[in-house]
């Protein structure tokens, strides 16, 4: 029980294995790449980035805001990482993958106190604390074993990777950079934007709905998408008018060349420091490959585009966490395996991110002999931690940070502000901050939940 086995070398498992090794446990860190490939990885580095290279926004007081905010005064490893990798995003956190990759294997590969072994885990180890952090992607093998382990079905759902193109192949004559409303956190023009009139935004709908798909992997999935990331032809199909009020939403983004929105318009976010390639914002899908290309191409703009990926959907893998965790992150049959990441239902890198944090600071807690901590529910890691503990186990589905999962203000304060939105999440924040100090600092609440035996 004096070692720390972390399952794992994603986001989730990375920030656990540090944040243990950094509270002075020893931590072993298994990682199956690259004896063992997946479908969306690409590399052997830890901590890649599969689909978007986006963090979520920076702007202040919005919810991802604050989780960062709250993960960054613990000293997350993968925030530092991030700021060393980051490239212009708007009011988003973007990084260039490669460079985040290599930012964390070298860290965590330098640490004094942390083993890292390649090879497939197929068994959850007994008899030591565990933490599973083996993400959406996790073996076969690996996930029989936890559903031996938890006596419960696998649940499933598709995620997403986007398309990314070279930077040269974009027309610049027709495309024009520009962030949404001219706002951006340094008054620079983040995006590339691809505008579309009337006509070729209805052909491109209906060249999106006519093209080949790839068929889903699992016929008996009852939820095949996951409803924040659904396929771009997903969409296409629930209106004509559905993209444009969706991923394709021209709000805010003058066309230079007319000075009025565009019908429609494709964002480009860059991809790396270099700024040689960007990906299609929201553009995840299901199309084959020469389909892509073919429609893709029909974006105003990207009539030449030279893809260096093409989007694709790929099968998660989650636990029914409700009927499964405590909140400490701990296995409720088993209270010396946790989980941390997307395979206990957080959904999104900060979120996973958020959840290694955690279960690798209660596992070193466990390894001292102490109680693992509860953040307040006040704050975004308490109320992250609390639905996916507390969700309705019989209808669950992961959930990113949003307001909505954080105590709602007292009815006095809410009657005070309701008519400005921004001073409720102001508010919201505050008093977030508040408890969080107080964890930090002063009296901290406490669950029992020590290792059986």
């Amino acid at each position: 029980m004096n070692r720390i086995q972390v399952i794992g070398a994603g986001l989730a498992g990375c920030e656990a294995a540090y944040q243990a090794a950094e509270a002075g446990a020893q931590v072993v860190l298994h990682e199956m790449r690259p004896q063992k490939r997946t479908p969306a990885h690409q590399t052997d580095c830890f901590g890649e980035l599969v689909c978007s290279n986006s963090l979520k926004s920076e702007q202040v007081h919005s919810a991802p805001w604050l989780l960062k905010q709250e993960i960054r005064q613990l000293g997350s490893l993968l925030m530092r990482a991030a700021e060393a990798a980051r490239v212009p995003g708007g009011h988003a956190l973007t990084v260039d993958r490669e460079i985040f990759s290599r930012e964390i294997t070298r860290a965590i590969e330098s640490h004094p106190h942390i083993e890292v072994r390649r090879g497939e885990v197929t068994e959850i180890p007994r008899e030591c604390i565990v933490i599973v952090a083996t993400g959406p992607l996790t073996s076969d093998a690996l996930a029989e074993d936890i559903s031996r382990l938890t006596g419960s079905e696998r649940l499933f759902f598709y995620d997403s990777i986007s398309p990314i193109v070279t930077a040269d192949s974009i027309d610049l004559s027709i495309a024009f950079r520009a962030s949404r409303y001219g706002k951006s956190l340094d008054g620079t023009d983040d995006y590339i934007n691809c505008p579309f009139n009337k006509e070729e935004y209805d052909a491109f709908v209906s060249a999106l709905i006519e093209a080949e798909f790839y068929e889903p992997h699992i016929e008996e999935d009852k939820i095949p998408y996951f409803e924040a990331c659904l396929p771009i032809e997903e969409i296409a199909r629930r209106g004509r008018d559905t993209l444009r009020f969706g991923p394709m939403k021209p709000a805010g983004l003058p066309d230079p060349r007319t000075g009025r929105w565009p019908y429609a318009v494709v964002q480009l976010r860059q991809e790396n420091q270099r700024a040689d390639s960007y990906n299609l914002v929201g553009f995840q899908n299901h199309m084959k490959f020469g389909d892509q290309a073919r429609v893709f191409r029909m974006i105003p703009g990207l009539q030449n585009a030279e893809f260096l990926r093409f989007g694709q959907m790929h099968r998660n893998t989650y636990i029914n966490s409700p009927a499964l965790l405590l909140p400490s992150l701990q296995l409720r049959s088993g209270r010396e395996v946790l989980f941390a990441g997307q395979i206990c239902g957080v959904e999104g890198y900060v979120e996973s991110i958020a959840s290694g944090l955690i279960a690798g600071r209660n596992a070193a807690a466990l390894v001292r002999g102490e109680h693992p901590q509860l953040f307040p529910r006040e704050t975004a890691l308490g109320s992250l931690c609390h639905y996916i503990t507390h969700a309705d186990a019989g209808n669950f589905e992961p959930a990113n940070i949003t307001f909505d999962l954080l105590p709602a203000l007292e009815e006095a304060t809410k009657r005070r502000l309701r008519h400005d939105k921004k001073a409720r999440h102001a508010e919201v924040c505050r008093r977030a901050a508040e408890a969080f100090d107080h964890f930090l600092y002063g009296s901290v609440a406490r669950v029992d939940c020590q290792v059986s035996g």
